[in-house]
């Protein structure tokens, strides 16, 4: 069996303002909260990855926990877009960001569409479904997250928009034969504890 933890990075000032993000650090205070995920993996025996972006490399080193870079597990390229506020874009670009929720394919800010996007971490998801035997605890965005569960259950693409994924929350997965099956999501890193134990 594979088993594989997704957490989405300590809060940022692009999470709290439901932004597009750009490269923010975590915020001030997060990095204390973010301790609990070290004991979710077998120091030497699990596999610990993160996307390159500062806020989960900030997030992997408050936690005490070596991550191995994985550019595939980084968010979506929002173009344009990033740095700006999602109310702001409405007001702005109303007929760009309806596009963008409407049509997979769509990209109007210039980056990845959701489409291209999912493959992207679909890709990555499959690899480790034939990596039985394993544990990887990966921190990343909560875009990945919701991409990877909308795969693991054979959802239709448009469900992305029906996960809720917080800050320092865990999803877990499971892989049997190359098939996953989704333990439960969104879950805070908090309350965590013998739910997603190490070795379980």
């Amino acid at each position: 069996m594979k088993r594989l933890l997704l957490v989405r990075h300590a809060a940022t000032s692009a999470t709290r303002a439901a932004g597009f993000p750009a490269d923010e650090p975590i915020e001030e205070g997060a990095a204390a909260l973010a301790g609990p995920l070290a004991g979710l993996v077998r120091a030497g025996r699990d596999d610990v990855v993160a996307s390159p972006a500062r806020r989960c490399a900030q997030t992997a080193a408050a936690a005490g926990l070596a991550a191995r870079a994985e550019p595939r597990i980084a968010e979506c390229d929002f173009g344009t877009w990033a740095g700006r506020t999602l109310a702001s874009l409405h007001a702005a670009e109303p007929d760009a960001v309806g596009a963008w929720m409407g049509d997979p394919e769509a990209a109007p800010h210039g980056g990845e569409s959701l489409a291209r996007f999912a493959t992207r971490v679909g890709g990555w998801l499959d690899e480790q479904a034939r990596a039985d035997g394993t544990t990887t605890l990966a921190i990343t965005h909560g875009g990945v997250v919701k991409a990877c569960v909308v795969r693991a259950l054979g959802a239709p693409l448009e469900a992305f928009w029906r996960v809720d994924v917080a800050p320092l929350s865990v999803t877990e997965l499971h892989a049997h034969d190359g098939r996953w099956t989704v333990r439960w999501t969104n879950v805070p890193v908090s309350t965590v504890g013998g739910r997603a134990g190490a070795g379980a």
